[in-house]
């Protein structure tokens, strides 16, 4: 009868350990849960991977530079010239299926360096650009428009059909007066659908710039004091033709700002809901649950683990107990 109580009073204490030990692990787990949670959270605030690109991706063009290489421009300034056109280029995406670029030289006279359908990759533009050479003599600018509307933004040169709605752009760089009557001719091209930029260098006659450029002129004509500088205007042309990204270029989302062409939206990150500020981002809340206040994932796996743990170990006792009784009962008629 002793040993019975004693081993009936073991259990007990057994139980009692193995209860310790579900403690153990639910406390053990709850610090984890609440660490991975304190780890997992995103940075404050991170931009869309595709807001950063430099490519001008919004907007396909059949671009036609019209380059001045007359006697007043030196060896070394036309050489930067040509660096800003490689720059251009690489600001583009440019394929058969994108941008097309074609570049015409002048001076009195006037030279296709290569056309629209001619080039179709970026190596092969810049190659091209770097092998042309200044004409010398005259400015003859509108006789250069006049060759780039007849020439260049043809569609035996390259250029796509009107119907498929494809900017057609010329950017004139020009160091001085033209020599020929560029407004009718310029006006002409306008008419056709050629948006026209002009761009002055040094001693250019801003009067000529404007009468060749389209409207609004605050928007299509540029004017810099030397060639040694006309490479800033890549940034300028990268935003006039392409659009800038406006998620890279300022933006008050918390979490994720996404480029949406001309403008953008916030998102937020898995786990969280967008604000009606549209900007913020919060935490997504969870259903509240009376069994549990604090809302803890590992406190609610314990509680049930715990409940059923003791209710296996009650029917054991129980059992036990009633096998004791049943012993007792027996030894006492004997």
């Amino acid at each position: 009868m002793r040993m019975m109580k004693y081993w009936l009073w073991g259990l007990v204490c057994g139980t009692s350990l193995m209860l310790g030990d579900v403690l153990a692990t639910y406390q053990l787990n709850a610090r984890s849960f609440a660490q991975s949670r304190n780890n997992g959270r995103p940075p404050t605030r991170t931009f869309d991977p595709a807001s950063t690109e430099s490519e001008c991706t919004s907007r396909l063009l059949d671009l036609v530079f019209i380059i001045d290489s007359s006697r007043s421009i030196r060896p070394s300034d036309f050489e930067k010239v040509k660096t800003f056109l490689a720059l251009m280029v690489d600001t583009l995406v440019v394929g058969t299926d994108a941008t097309r670029l074609a570049v015409v030289n002048y001076a009195s006279t006037v030279k296709i360096e290569f056309l629209l359908k001619d080039h179709f990759n970026k190596a092969d533009m810049k190659k091209a650009i770097s092998r042309i050479e200044p004409l010398a003599a005259g400015t003859m600018t509108g006789l250069a428009i006049e060759t780039a509307v007849k020439e260049a933004f043809t569609e035996e040169s390259g250029a796509r059909p009107h119907s498929r709605n494809i900017a057609k752009v010329a950017i004139i760089v020009t160091d001085g007066r033209p020599q020929d009557h560029v407004e009718e001719i310029s006006a002409a091209a306008r008419a056709q659908g050629i948006e026209i930029y002009a761009i002055g260098v040094d001693r250019a006659d801003m009067a000529s710039l404007k009468q060749m450029a389209s409207l609004p002129l605050e928007d299509h004509v540029f004017y810099v004091e030397t060639y040694g500088v006309i490479e800033k205007l890549t940034s300028k042309f990268r935003e006039t033709l392409c659009g800038m990204d406006p998620c890279s270029t300022g933006n008050d989302c918390e979490h994720i700002c996404v480029n949406n062409v001309a403008s953008y939206y916030c998102k937020c990150r898995t786990g969280y809901i967008l604000n009606p500020d549209q900007r913020t981002c919060s935490l997504k809340q969870v259903k509240a649950v009376v069994a549990d206040p604090c809302k803890c994932e590992a406190r609610l796996a314990f509680q049930k683990q715990t409940q059923v743990s003791v209710q296996q170990l009650t029917a054991k006792l129980a059992d036990v107990a009633g096998r004791i009784e049943r012993l007792e009962e027996t030894l006492g008629r004997v």
